[in-house]
């Protein structure tokens, strides 16, 4: 990050490199005392975060917190937005994360997304120790941050890229139950697709209009997969407790030109999105080193 003397990016090789590059600069802003570092995983669902206050002698020690807990960071990375304000007034929207914090030690918030592409890969939070304006200069600044931090978070990722990042390796709760699906790299294969969804759905006991708006859903998800990129995509689904997960998981521009990573990889045949908002109970997406995985739920 190279900002004012802040590090290089030459210097990052992997996202825990670029993490302790980003906790280094964030800790050197005016006023920060503490600074918090959450990256997307798991379509969205989960977030791996890790603070500067942490030690770090023998790396960083990042742990995986529910992306629906209501604190500011997590506002932040779910609505792609800003989130600031004195202690003493976030106390009425996030009474318990404001209880938590020790007395005296924090006197303003920053909450702010890593952005790029149109995507929210994470977010991090800084804990100022005196008052801040929080005017329309601070939260521009805040802003750029974020999204500079967001562009070098994605180089990050790229080049830690491995093979490891198929649907196969998302851990599996235990009591439920999850199918898998390969889709090849061919539009002609999303009626494969509808068919396995619908096949395991129905081994499974769901009810045949749930079964076909997962139908909808996940065919417009694979079909913006197998359009914007040209190595196919995976499909799974997972039955946990009454909800059904279904995600779709693209593997990237492979040896498209870079110009792609410009556009924004939601784009969606047929106002795909759109339907997966109106039809899903939630959803979700993550843009990672492998590629971009969209998710969306349904109670059965």
């Amino acid at each position: 990050m190279h900002r004012g003397g802040g590090p290089s990016s030459d210097t990052i090789v992997d996202t825990d490199a670029w993490a302790r590059e980003a906790l280094a600069s964030l800790c050197a802003l005016p006023g920060v005392h503490r600074v918090g570092l959450a990256l997307a995983e798991g379509g969205g669902r989960r977030l791996r975060f890790t603070a500067s206050d942490r030690s770090i002698s023998s790396g960083l020690r990042w742990c995986h917190v529910d992306a629906y807990d209501d604190v500011p960071l997590n506002t932040a990375v779910r609505s792609g937005t800003l989130v600031t304000g004195a202690l003493a007034t976030l106390g009425t929207r996030y009474p318990k994360f404001v209880a938590r914090q020790p007395a005296g030690s924090t006197s303003g918030i920053a909450a702010v997304p890593l952005e790029v592409a149109g995507q929210t890969l994470g977010g991090f939070v800084l804990f100022y120790a005196e008052p801040q304006p929080f005017d329309t200069a601070q939260c521009a600044a805040l802003v750029r941050y974020g999204r500079d931090l967001g562009q070098e978070l994605r180089r990050a990722q790229r080049l830690q890229a491995r093979a490891g990042g198929s649907l196969a390796a998302e851990p599996v709760p235990r009591g439920a139950v999850v199918a898998l699906h390969d889709v090849p790299a061919e539009l002609a294969a999303v009626a494969d697709a509808r068919h396995f969804l619908g096949e395991v759905l129905q081994r499974w006991g769901i009810e045949e209009d749930v079964v076909y708006t997962a139908a909808v859903c996940m065919c417009e998800l694979v079909t913006n997969a197998l359009i914007h990129t040209p190595s196919g995509c995976e499909v799974r689904l997972l039955l946990d407790d009454g909800v059904l997960t279904t995600t779709v998981r693209d593997r990237g521009a492979g040896g498209l030109p870079d110009q792609l990573d410009h556009e924004d990889p939601l784009r969606v045949h047929g106002r795909g999105l759109e339907l997966v908002d109106a039809l899903a109970h939630r959803w979700g997406s993550q843009l990672d080193a492998v590629g971009t995985t969209v998710w969306f739920t349904l109670e059965v």
